[in-house]
């Protein structure tokens, strides 16, 4: 049985290692996509007018007048000081055309206090790559590859990284059970836990003067043990959140009782049929509000997004500047039907479930912020640690094939004597 488990984490661990590698390296990365982002970016990011600010959504209908081909779907309401107000923005369906309108980019980033527009860009755009899309370009990268839309599918990428996953959770079980010494058997009795454990020590230790073969076997032995919990997690939430409508979110709802949001029981739409807006975001800022205060929410509105696809107005209610949330899991919510303006439901962090919580959860693992800071120093690392495994595998793998190679050759000479 070992020898055949040998094979299959052999085989799993090669069809994964590209994939694993890029992913942990551009992993490692975007767990400072923010920072980075105000690094390459200030001219987008800063805004240097002085004074009161502008009330976001007057803003808002200022940029689609200026750009009647898109729609404002995301509005934050309180820029904090020197920084700008980075409006999403979504295509409308044109009938002429019997398609979306391409406009070329997803973003608009206008100063708050003068209403300046200080520039836009197509968030996660695969090509030109540019310092305004280099991070959404490896954000993207990390859990699509940028697979491109085919047969008027585009979550290709999606499907194959979450598919990886489930491959990369089971080569880790494998893993794990190779590193496991066969239990022997002396004078008809098994040998003591002490003894067990005494042959299983050096699986955890790395022989940094053993020479490179020694070295690369011991990295990517030791390492896979030392960070095994925390490689499955990575794996697991990796399928979780790649793979949420297909498979994750039905089986959750089969073994456990989970609170379903508004987008998963309302079906998305196709281009042709995308929802106006009948209640416009003023009034549902304005009801999101009144409802926070009757439920004894503290925190304001902080920004509002509509999606089309579906006829969803979400409103997020935080502080400002905390917008990711208690431990990474984003603010409370509250969603409102684009046609009718009526209360569809709500979420609030860490509350509900069992099952409610464990979703929620998800994200804060796979991006570390469940810890804060030193989590996404954590994550961070493991991508690199995600991409080292890959290559010392692939090492491994080529060494022994080499090896087994030679010995096939200086083993024919023999059978020809024979």
């Amino acid at each position: 049985m070992r020898a055949f488990w040998t094979v299959v984490h052999r085989y799993l661990g090669l069809l994964t290692a590209g994939f694993l590698f890029v992913s942990g390296v551009t992993g490692a990365v975007i767990s400072w996509d923010h920072e980075l982002d105000d690094v390459l970016n200030p001219h987008l990011m800063e805004a240097r007018t002085t004074g009161r600010a502008q009330p976001s959504l007057d803003l808002a209908r200022e940029v689609e007048a200026r750009y009647p081909d898109i729609r404002v779907s995301y509005v934050p309401l309180h820029p904090q000081p020197g920084e700008s107000l980075a409006l999403g923005v979504s295509p409308r369906f044109d009938p002429a055309t019997g398609d979306l309108t391409r406009p070329g980019f997803n973003q608009v980033f206008v100063d708050p206090v003068s209403g300046a527009e200080l520039g836009k860009r197509a968030w996660g755009a695969v090509w030109p790559i540019s310092r305004e899309t280099f991070v959404s370009f490896l954000y993207r990268l990390h859990y699509t590859l940028h697979i491109p839309e085919l047969w008027g599918i585009d979550r290709w990428g999606l499907w194959l990284m979450g598919g990886i996953a489930l491959v990369w959770m089971v080569d880790s079980v494998v893993g794990f059970y190779l590193t496991l010494p066969v239990r022997r058997r002396q004078a008809g009795q098994f040998e003591t836990r002490k003894g067990w454990w005494r042959r299983w020590q050096p699986a955890w230790q790395v022989r940094w003067r053993g020479g490179p073969s020694k070295l690369n076997f011991d990295l990517h032995r030791a390492f896979g043990l030392w960070t095994w919990i925390l490689l499955f997690i990575l794996a697991f939430t990796a399928f979780s959140l790649n793979l949420y409508n297909e498979v994750f979110y039905p089986v959750m709802r089969k073994v456990s009782q989970v609170t379903p949001t508004p987008f998963d029981t309302r079906p998305m739409a196709d281009k042709q049929h995308y929802v106006a807006p009948r209640v416009p975001f003023a009034e549902v800022v304005e009801r999101a509000g009144a409802e926070a205060r009757r439920r004894g929410w503290r925190e304001p509105v902080g920004s509002i997004y509509y999606a089309q696809e579906f006829g969803i107005y979400m409103v997020s209610l935080y502080e400002p500047g905390n917008d990711h949330g208690a431990g990474g899991v984003g603010p409370a919510l509250l969603y409102y039907d684009g046609a009718d303006g009526r209360l569809l439901g709500q979420r609030q962090p860490w509350k509900g479930t069992a099952a409610d919580i464990f979703v929620q959860a998800q994200f804060p693992l796979h991006s570390g912020r469940i810890l804060g800071l030193p989590g996404r120093i954590l994550i961070s690392l493991m991508g690199i640690v995600v991409a080292m495994l890959s290559v010392t595998g692939v090492i491994l793998w080529w060494r022994k094939r080499a090896s087994r190679r030679v010995a096939a050759l200086q083993r024919r000479p023999m059978m020809r004597r024979v």
